[in-house]
């Protein structure tokens, strides 16, 4: 795995044979925790019984609050940046365990087989003052082959799934091209969104 990024991303593999019932039932298993990291990303604006209005939100990825102080203030606060961080790392072990790269349970706050790592920029030395409002304009062709990843990711997942069903066991193969293209995609992230970095994303699963 490239080191040299702002962003660099593992999975451990599963080097065993998986709960084939869990791996049977996934799509139900895993709905529990997805209501947890649900409540970590919703939004609710209505009206209460007596006419009052009321707003309410988890906040999910802070993007427009890191643009506002990197424009202005030439600052990324770093609290800020460790709810980032904590937030996609247990975002993606949900995620894995629903693409079945594990049949543990996810933790909302241990590490597991997840390995996600993101280098807290150096705001004034590193990080352009105009750069994060072209960032994500400049991101458009990962988009492009990101979304043809994805396709691909989704076709692997299912073969896996049967995999396991019939051998217990994850293909290497597979499983190490679902994490390149997750590790592809969070580097696009790190880039156009969490704004760490201002080094253009590398065209690559490694």
């Amino acid at each position: 795995m490239d080191q040299s990024y702002a962003l660099t991303y593992s999975v451990d593999y599963p080097d065993r044979d998986l709960n084939r019932l869990s791996s049977f039932f996934r799509f139900f298993a895993v709905i529990p925790i997805l209501i947890v990291l649900g409540t970590l990303v919703s939004t609710s604006v209505g009206a209460g019984g007596n006419g009052e209005g009321y707003f309410y939100a988890a906040g999910g990825l802070l993007v427009t609050g890191p643009l506002l102080m990197i424009l202005f203030r030439k600052k990324y606060p770093r609290w800020w940046f460790d709810w980032n961080r904590e937030f996609l790392r247990f975002a993606l072990r949900v995620h894995t365990y629903f693409v079945l790269m594990n049949d543990q349970y996810p933790s909302t706050d241990e590490e597991q087989w997840v390995h996600l790592e993101v280098a807290y920029p150096d705001v004034e030395n590193d990080l352009g003052r105009g750069m994060p409002l072209v960032k994500w304009f400049l991101a458009i062709p990962h988009y492009f082959v990101l979304l043809f990843l994805w396709i691909a990711a989704f076709f692997c997942v299912i073969a896996a799934w049967f995999a396991i069903l019939f051998t217990g066991r994850y293909p290497r193969s597979l499983f190490d091209f679902v994490a390149g293209v997750q590790r592809w995609g969070l580097r696009v992230v790190a880039y156009a969104f969490l704004l760490v970095t201002d080094e253009y994303p590398p065209f690559s699963l490694e």
